[in-house]
């Protein structure tokens, strides 16, 4: 059984031999980015914390790191549980060679300023799919009282933070999660403004709430919290990644395959089913399963008219950015026409020249906007994942390619998805996980 957390991450190859079908019933793993917010905030409380259903994959196991390296005792008790116990932990200046693995590095600011009053960070890593600004993180804890300083390092002070009317001037995910973390340790009233709304901030304040934070309008784009809270321990479990429901929805579709997606959390997967039914794809709900049946159309739906359709993504909740990648791979097996526009980073689109080697027919607009016409028989052939989201968006071509693909920089697939070369395997896929060669 491969474990790509233990140890110095290591490069890794997928060969696929594509073109079987798969069934069988598949659970999502916890959000990711629930728990990476989740993980930082077990700082804010001197209690002990107990995460279940977390998502172990590197990019958790980074955050583990960074905050053991700050004073936190972090320990996995099961697979998937994490016990943090954040008795005493200090302000240090953090290791930038983890910092640059993760962008999540970023979110240790606000629970450490609430904390300890400062906190030093290098910039932090991630995808490279275009530009991510900070300037909203600095904006809102300069608006809490704190002062920023951006060099080599990125530092922030505040003797206090103090409640305040904060406006976000762009919904960002992790901006948000790290205005929220702070107001927590504020003294006075902060009303959030502006704020995303995705399921994993809901997370990370349903988690916070469990510590004994007073949140109003979670799940609006205006939160309102009380404090400074008087913070406990908790048990919590992360809820489940919608994004990888998403992908093993496009999966399903693009193998033509029966899928049961249990555990699914259908209440978030409205703007998602629908994103996908426009691609001709419709799924059941069951309970809390979501099953895809075999037998789809797979045919587009034209806009009223007859119009050539779009399907774009926005902040939450609409279609999320980060399924784009795995729609394009899906709109390439479905009749039709449909152009995809992704808004919000300008690197995301550049993988589809590994789709159109294979034979997807797609012309690229521009950075952010394809059109996609199919559908069309995808071939086997040597990909490189350039991040998380094209990396799976990749690995679902290459399952449904005919012949055998290798996909390089494996790694970063496993960033956001846990064994899921196992999990696919399980379905039927077949996918050998191998070192990756040297030159």
């Amino acid at each position: 059984m491969s474990d790509p957390t233990a140890g110095p991450a290591s490069p890794i190859q997928y060969v696929v031999e594509g073109g079987h079908r798969l069934s069988g019933t598949i659970t999502p793993a916890g959000n990711k980015n629930a728990a990476l917010p989740i993980i930082a905030a077990a700082l804010l409380t001197e209690h002990p914390v107990t995460l279940q259903n977390v998502p172990r994959i590197r990019d958790t196991e980074t955050l583990v790191e960074l905050i053991r390296s700050v004073g936190a005792s972090a320990e996995w008790r099961e697979r998937n549980t994490l016990d943090i116990h954040a008795k005493n932990i200090r302000a240090a200046d953090l290791d930038p060679v983890l910092c640059a693995r993760i962008r999540a590095s970023i979110l240790l600011a606000g629970p450490l300023l609430a904390r300890c009053g400062e906190v030093m960070l290098p910039p932090p890593g991630g995808d490279v799919i275009g530009r991510r600004r900070l300037d909203t993180h600095f904006l809102a804890f300069e608006q809490l009282g704190a002062s920023v300083t951006a060099s080599d390092r990125l530092q922030f002070r505040a003797k206090r933070l103090n409640g305040a009317d904060v406006f976000l001037d762009e919904p960002s995910v992790t901006a948000t999660e790290n205005a929220l973390m702070a107001a927590v340790g504020a003294h006075g009233t902060t009303h959030l403004r502006n704020v995303a709304s995705e399921p994993h901030v809901q997370d990370l304040a349903h988690f916070l709430v469990a510590l004994g934070a007073r949140i109003e309008g979670i799940g609006t784009n205006t939160m309102i919290v009380h404090g400074p809270a008087t913070l406990r321990g908790a048990n919590y479990s992360i809820g489940p990644d919608h994004i990888e429901v998403g992908s093993l929805i496009g999966l399903a579709a693009v193998t033509r395959s029966p899928l049961r997606i249990a555990r699914a959390g259908v209440t978030h997967l409205r703007s998602i089913r629908m994103g996908f039914e426009r691609l001709g794809v419709v799924c059941e709900v069951d309970g809390d399963d979501l099953v895809v049946p075999d037998h789809q159309t797979l045919k587009i739906r034209d806009d009223f008219g007859g119009h050539v359709p779009k399907l774009e993504d926005q902040p939450w909740p609409a279609f999320p950015a980060d399924l784009m990648s795995i729609a394009i791979v899906t709109a390439t097996q479905c009749d039709g026409v449909i152009l995809m526009f992704e808004k919000m980073f300008e690197s995301r689109m550049f993988f589809v020249d590994k789709l159109i080697a294979m034979g997807g027919r797609i012309v690229l607009c521009d950075p952010h906007r394809a059109i996609v016409a199919g559908p069309s028989r995808l071939r086997g052939a040597l990909m490189t994942s350039p991040d998380i989201r094209a990396g799976m968006a990749m690995l679902l071509a290459a399952v449904c390619a005919k012949g055998t693909s290798t996909i390089n920089n494996a790694d970063q697939i496993e960033r956001g998805y846990e064994r899921i070369d196992e999990r696919l395997n399980a379905l039927g896929a077949r996918i050998t996980r191998v070192p990756a060669r040297a030159g």
